[in-house]
């Protein structure tokens, strides 16, 4: 079978092993068929289309193991005044004035750029988190019929509460029930999980539940897990248990179990967590922004915790976020040492990867899925084996994202998105926005 020679000057095949030179890889329909030196593929393979990435470098795509899409829609939103807390962000702001207020059309519009976006920043797979309690039922198949056309590889799901009702609870719990069963029917690149808020807004019996549907359908249970420090409280104050606690006594936590935040932990938590095999997803820019804190990434990372990084709806350019990730644990440590660069490309790639369940996306080996991207590595002190992870982490952004591939098929070449009209795509934004923004004045 002809296949497609990807010839870069350089080969990042994981981050923990070293950069190749003058290596690259071979593509036969939606996997990775050799990795060898340039020089050898191209004698190996005379048949073969070359993709020559002089002065780039190959490697794994991004895994962006959490996003609310529709976030774009509230950025530059109107507000009297700024939330003064975690609680006030969300009861006075996101939930009211944004999450409340969403309905298919927005969710649409800010998924359709988004993924043109995650495109342009190197990301080839993504989890999506969307709670619109108003735009129930059918929000989830709508959002993944525009997926489907960027060819992203995608995990969705509905964060069902019950801080509306009960009742709405329910139809959040079926949302996820239904698009999980919809697409093991019709395969793809695009699947479900079950999804519930938090300890805050779901009763005992409904996380129960979550967790129950999502072990009869043999899928991760996803939860946003102390994010500040209300949650913590609250569950010490109505369960005499952390969050953390409270979900092991319930029977939750284990690999199932998929944590996002966790920025608020104990020591015991953090034990707990490493015992029971709970995957954890970092998100260090937005913590920022709401004020939640700074996650104890470097002590889950000690205790062997798989983790991975998410843009968390608020900045998409993915070389951003593991600036986040690399800077903000260093000056809360004040250890330079702390979270190495190779590190964090490890939870941009496979750990993110491994956080979602993917078990061949995320490296660079023969039979693994072709998820790649090209950078360039025009920088002004030479790339080399040493410091490449420094290097690409510290000066590069999705401008400088040249090539993308997902599961074999090119999304994006020469720095061009394909089929990428941005005019269009920034128009449909800006109606969504504003359309939401006249409903929350």
């Amino acid at each position: 079978m002809v296949g497609r020679l990807i010839l870069p000057q350089w080969l990042v095949t994981n981050a923990k092993q070293a950069p190749k030179e003058q290596w690259g890889v071979r593509v036969v329909g939606d996997k990775i068929d050799d990795v060898a030196p340039n020089q050898e593929l191209v004698n190996s393979y005379p048949a073969d289309s070359v993709w020559k990435a002089g002065g780039m470098v190959l490697a794994p795509g991004f895994v962006n193991t959490h996003s609310h899409l529709y976030g774009v829609l509230a950025h530059g939103i109107p507000l009297s005044k700024a939330p003064s807390g975690f609680l006030p962000f969300l009861e006075d702001f996101w939930w009211q004035m944004i999450e409340n207020r969403l309905d298919h059309g927005m969710i649409d519009a800010a998924t359709d750029l988004r993924c043109a976006n995650m495109l342009q920043s190197g990301v080839t797979s993504f989890y999506d988190c969307t709670e619109a309690p108003y735009a129930l039922p059918g929000c989830l198949a709508s959002q993944a019929q525009v997926i489907k056309k960027w060819g992203l590889r995608a995990i969705l799901s509905f964060e069902a509460t019950e801080r509306v009702s009960p009742e709405n609870g329910e139809l959040g719990l079926k949302e996820n029930l239904e698009f999980v069963r919809a697409c093991k029917q019709e395969g793809g690149l695009i699947s479900g999980l079950i999804c519930h808020h938090t300890t805050f807004t779901c009763s005992e019996k409904f996380i129960r539940q979550a967790f129950e549907m999502a072990a009869a359908e043999d899928v991760s249970l996803h939860a946003h897990v102390s994010e500040g420090t209300y949650e913590p409280g609250y569950a010490l104050s109505n369960f005499g248990k952390r969050t953390i606690e409270y979900y092991d006594q319930l029977g939750v936590t284990g690999k199932r179990f998929l944590a996002s935040q966790c920025v608020q932990l104990s020591q015991n938590e953090i034990a707990l967590i490493a015992e029971k095999g709970v995957r954890v997803s970092h998100m260090p820019l937005s913590n920022c922004e709401v004020g939640g804190g700074i996650a104890p990434v470097p002590d889950l990372l000690a205790a062997n915790v798989q983790i991975g990084l998410g843009s968390d709806g608020y900045i998409d350019d993915f070389f951003e976020v593991m600036r986040g990730a690399f800077l903000i644990h260093k000056a809360a440590r004040q250890d330079p040492r702390v979270m190495p660069a190779h590190e964090v490309w490890y939870m941009a790639t496979e750990g993110g990867a491994r956080v979602l369940g993917f078990e061949d996306v995320g490296r660079i080996e023969k039979g693994w899925q072709a998820d790649l991207q090209l950078i360039d590595a025009n920088l002004p002190t030479p790339i080399e084996a040493h410091n490449i992870y420094e290097q690409l982490l510290l000066y590069r952004n999705a401008s400088h994202v040249k090539g993308v591939m997902v599961a074999g098929e090119v999304k994006m070449e020469n720095g061009v998105v394909m089929n990428a009209d941005w005019e269009r795509l920034h128009n449909q934004t800006r109606e969504a926005s504003e359309r939401l923004w006249s409903l929350a004045r």
